[in-house]
């Protein structure tokens, strides 16, 4: 839980599709724009953070999305605020980046390095990295 009652929560979908893992390249603000996060974002007066993912996920990305399981752990992203994470399951729709983010990428495990990740997001990523399901092998070389 968060340290402080007035922390605000922050929530980010690792959403995973085939054993990859969705990174959104952030376009706004300015200090943020051309590194990569786990989309989402702040919870709303009465939501809990699985209502709150599944509406920042169809926002931003225009999907609809499953959450799966809160990843362990809490990050700070600011004053005041911390970063939970769910990783989801996509349920329909194509993601595209319609709210903050100009580039959408999906990534295998080890192509997580490929993306200038926030550092804030960097944790998370990692931590995510070891709970996703892996894509089983058999599939195209590399």
């Amino acid at each position: 839980m968060t340290d402080r009652v007035n922390d605000r929560v922050v929530v980010a979908g690792a959403l995973y599709d085939r054993g990859r893992l969705l990174a959104a390249r952030r376009s706004a603000p300015p200090e943020f724009a051309g590194r990569w996060e786990l989309p989402g974002g702040k919870l709303e007066p009465g939501e809990s953070p699985e209502q709150a993912l599944v509406r920042e996920l169809r926002e931003e990305l225009g999907v609809e999305a499953e959450p799966v399981e809160r990843v362990p752990g809490e990050w700070p992203v600011g004053p005041g605020c911390v970063l939970q994470v769910w990783t989801a399951r996509l349920i329909s729709g194509q993601p595209r980046p319609l709210e903050d983010h100009d580039e959408l990428r999906w990534l295998a495990v080890d192509e997580l390095d490929a993306v200038d990740w926030l550092p804030q997001d960097l944790p998370a990523v990692r931590e995510v990295a070891r709970r996703l399901p892996r894509e089983s092998p058999g599939g195209a070389g590399g």
